[in-house]
């Protein structure tokens, strides 16, 4: 791993411990999981919002009321704002992507859920991501939480990574290696 990049994760970490244990003693961790969702779904659709975290050009000021008027707007839980607000005073708000992943993480290992990445060709059913869930859960034997997302150049099938591992069975992985297959042979 890249300096950089340990520091980051560092950084995001220690964010993310804080911010757990503290709804941990408010019982609020369903919460500041609804808030992971929406900071998500934020860095997800709003260019604005990533280039407000990581550009320099704002000042910590202007990061901070951006993100006290975003927080409002969002329903941010008093912790999760509060925390937002520290990390533009201190100039951290470049590690939110890393303290979403890895606040998500640590809550799941406090659950015993893991969490499963699976790609399709087409969007899964409410059936067939319970069924997944389910198959994978008799699996790992933990409770598992699918984060599904849409990859049309897959033709068919699915690629699946939980933890290490991972599965594709995918119709595009498969005539890649039927392709490097006839390359061998002629």
């Amino acid at each position: 791993m890249s300096e950089p990049a340990s520091i980051s994760s560092g950084i995001a970490e220690r964010y993310a411990t804080a911010v757990f244990e503290l709804a941990k003693e408010d019982n609020s961790v369903a919460k500041i999981e609804a808030d992971l969702d929406a900071l998500q779904a934020a860095l997800t659709d709003s260019a604005d919002f990533r280039d407000l975290i990581h550009s320099p050009v704002y000042t910590r000021e202007e990061q901070a009321g951006a993100l006290v008027a975003m927080g409002k707007q969002m329903g941010l839980t008093p912790v999760m704002a509060n925390v937002l607000g520290l990390m533009a005073q201190k100039r951290r708000l470049f590690v939110l992507p890393q303290l979403v992943t890895t606040l998500r993480a640590i809550i799941a290992e406090d659950k015993g859920e893991v969490t499963a990445d699976v790609v399709s060709a087409k969007a899964l059913t409410k059936t067939q991501s319970d069924k997944l869930a389910k198959t994978l859960s008799e699996r790992v034997g933990k409770d598992v939480k699918i984060n599904a997302s849409v990859d049309e150049s897959l033709i068919g099938g699915l690629i699946v990574k939980v933890g290490s591992k991972m599965i594709d069975t995918s119709v595009a992985s498969k005539l890649n290696s039927l392709q490097n297959a006839m390359k061998e042979v002629g």
